[in-house]
């Protein structure tokens, strides 16, 4: 897919579903090298997972790396990425590749079926726009899906909380306040490495986390 018709099919989406999508621009090709580095560094047979990949930024970067007998599942919950997808595993050369590889789940993670079956989970849902409760939901999700010795890869925007934080009022700061101190607690508990990328709109940090 052109990267301005990206940007334009996720800008649309960003402003019918702003909860859902969190951001008005697509992951940078940087930003995807980062949230796919752990598993460019495995060998062997890998069982991936994609949560909320949008136009699929983060997605071609996946295919690229798709090695014979890997196994690439992908969980998106908004209807139109859903049938974008679709549209580029039919069309574009290399998503048509790996397309025997891979299964689309139109769904929330929380219906992605099995326990500690992935060996990679990239995640790309925007956590900060969540309420608490929902935010648990996905973490025991993660939890469950991923293997003991597997490593999750999720980002948010540099300094996001931090920013939002003193224009916020009422329930809207309660939620912030909450949100941050148990999204710095999995942090301190579970991240493994982290990684700045300046060259994406806005900056962001990919984390990587190991919940064995």
């Amino acid at each position: 897919m052109h990267y301005f018709a990206e940007c334009r099919q996720f800008y649309r989406q960003f402003r019918e579903q702003y909860h859902t999508t969190g951001s008005i621009l697509p992951s940078s090709r940087a930003l995807a090298r980062a949230m796919t580095r752990p598993m460019r560094r495995a060998s062997g047979p890998r069982r991936i997972l994609e949560v909320g990949p949008g136009t699929g930024a983060v997605t071609a970067a996946i295919v690229r790396q798709l090695r014979p007998g890997d196994e690439f599942d992908i969980v998106e919950i908004n209807a139109d990425f859903v049938a974008i997808l679709g549209q580029r595993f039919s069309q574009e050369p290399d998503f048509r590749k790996k397309r025997a590889q891979t299964r689309i789940l139109h769904a929330p993670l929380q219906e992605a079926p099995g326990e500690h079956c992935y060996d990679f989970m990239i995640s790309g849902l925007p956590l900060n726009n969540f309420s608490l409760e929902l935010v648990d939901d996905i973490y025991q999700s993660y939890a469950r899906l991923l293997k003991p010795t597997g490593t999750l890869t999720s980002f948010e925007y540099v300094w996001i909380r931090a920013l939002k934080l003193p224009f916020a009022r009422g329930s809207e700061r309660e939620r912030l306040v909450k949100l941050t101190h148990y999204l710095e607690g999995k942090i301190r508990q579970y991240q493994i490495g982290e990684e700045i990328v300046m060259l994406n709109v806005p900056p962001a940090v990919a984390r990587h986390l190991r919940f064995g």
